[in-house]
């Protein structure tokens, strides 16, 4: 069993995430051990994210953005019993029936569900109940494991690996729902006291340096024999770039304040036009989490993060985050330059040889970005602390071809009216982001951790 609160928890601690990001060992296909191994850590690592956590935490919902901690660790079970459960158990028989109500998101095919924005509005089930409903679909989903016949062991082995990669996307999202969750609170909680603080670091590049691209035919995308991968990502196909240049690291704190004491929320020439009527609408003068503190008590800008609240004076050389594709666009025009395609990105990962492992990503704790220790020539932090917002639309690739059924609404039908994101962020399972990995929002989002790097031509 992977219990949780109510249930005699099972401490996911600090020391094993660590090492296992840093063995970055990736689930190899066919192996039943495996598979256990890898289901078990993904589930434990839901509930570990959850462990500083108040039941009265687990409910609220600020956003429609934003989903209840409890909603999330029911949606990823429901997924589990819907999909793998349902299919594969010979005895199934649904745990509660008003479960796929509550718990589905937007499988329109699967049947009705809850109003995205009334998520908040329900007590119940309890958060003990949730933690029941997990543990009764783990000890199904583990027995399953053990018993699916080598005829059907292909197809429950694709739909939980499936299923696994949706619960880590779900953790990314519990990091930054509870964030939201706890910043809106006047008495400013910690989440976690970060166990690589990035406050006080003076060691991080001043500047930022261009690293050249030449122009030419390229391959993007992610090939069906390199592993696992959502559909979004494929197939592999050709295009052609011309010359371009891409900043050795991310733009900082310092960078981005910068720009807003220039002015740059005020001037609407830097903004395109929607961005310029969200500023307007909406009030921003600065990236989401960051506060002006009143002349009495300093003038300061602070920052909220998961670790407390800081001085941003502490936190200058930290990539900023949480900020919009347009704050992100506006920025760029500001400094003239612009921001990399997604293809753009994905050659220059692949050219510079950044590799996954070196990224600050869930499994460090830090639960923010960090600064760069080191001015290099080599391209910095192009994977995790920050997901760097693209120019590009999300759109198919050639020749992509939906899912059939239920699970082909995954992500086929969102391609529309949402930007790219690339390179995973310190919410991100270091095991779950690649170089193809494409991730998306709306360019009017800013909860995620969602960041700069600045592209040009040459």
């Amino acid at each position: 069993m992977i219990a949780g609160k109510g249930g005699g928890k099972e401490k996911y601690d600090y020391t094993t995430m660590v090492a296992q990001n840093l063995q970055h060992k990736i689930f190899s296909t066919g192996q039943r051990s495996g598979l256990k191994q890898f289901y078990t850590d993904v589930r434990s690592r839901s509930v570990w994210l959850c462990e500083p956590l108040e039941t009265e935490d687990y409910v609220v919902q600020p956003s429609e953005d934003v989903s209840p901690p409890k909603w999330h660790l029911g949606h990823t079970s429901w997924f589990f019993e819907t999909f793998l459960v349902q299919a594969f158990h010979p005895h199934f028989k649904v745990h509660h029936a008003g479960y796929g109500f509550i718990f589905n998101s937007y499988y329109e095919s699967i049947g009705e569900r809850s109003p995205r924005n009334a998520r908040g509005t329900l007590s119940r089930p309890t958060v003990k109940d949730v933690y029941a409903y997990r543990a009764a679909i783990d000890e199904q989903m583990l027995a399953i494991l053990e018993t699916v016949s080598e005829p059907q062991w292909p197809e429950f082995e694709r739909l939980t690996v499936l299923g696994l990669n949706h619960e880590e996307q779900h953790q990314e999202l519990l990091v930054m729902d509870i964030k939201s969750i706890f910043a809106q609170n006047p008495l400013r909680p910690v989440y976690r006291a970060s166990q690589n603080d990035t406050a006080h670091h003076t060691d991080a590049p001043r500047g930022r340096t261009d690293t050249a691209f030449a122009s030419g035919l390229y391959t993007i995308g992610h090939a069906t024999e390199d592993g696992f991968a959502f559909d979004n990502e494929s197939p592999p196909h050709q295009v052609f770039l011309e010359g371009f240049t891409l900043e050795n690291r991310l733009v900082t704190n310092r960078d981005y304040l910068a720009f807003i004491e220039d002015g740059g929320y005020t001037k609407p020439a830097l903004w395109l036009s929607d961005g310029w009527a969200t500023v307007q609408r909406e009030g921003w003068h600065a990236p989401l989490y960051w506060e002006k503190l009143p002349e009495k008590s300093g003038g300061l800008w602070h920052e909220t993060t998961l670790s407390g609240f800081h001085e941003i004076s502490s936190l200058l050389d930290v990539p900023v985050c949480h900020v919009s594709h347009y704050e992100a666009d506006a920025f760029a025009t500001w400094s003239g330059k612009r921001l990399p395609s997604e293809a753009e990105w994905e050659v220059a990962a692949m050219i510079s040889g950044a590799q996954v492992t070196d990224g600050n990503f869930l499994e460090r704790a830090a639960f923010h970005p960090k600064p760069a220790h080191h001015d290099a020539p080599a391209t910095l932090q192009l994977f995790g602390d920050v997901w760097e917002w693209t120019a590009s639309a999300y759109l198919p690739y050639p020749r992509y071809r939906r899912e059939s059924g239920a699970l082909g609404e995954y992500n086929g039908k969102f391609m529309s009216g949402q930007m790219v994101l690339r390179g995973g962020s310190c919410a991100t399972p270091a095991k779950h982001i690649r170089r193809t990995y494409r991730n998306f929002f709306q360019p009017d989002k800013r909860w995620a951790f969602s960041g700069i790097r600045l592209a040009g031509d040459f």
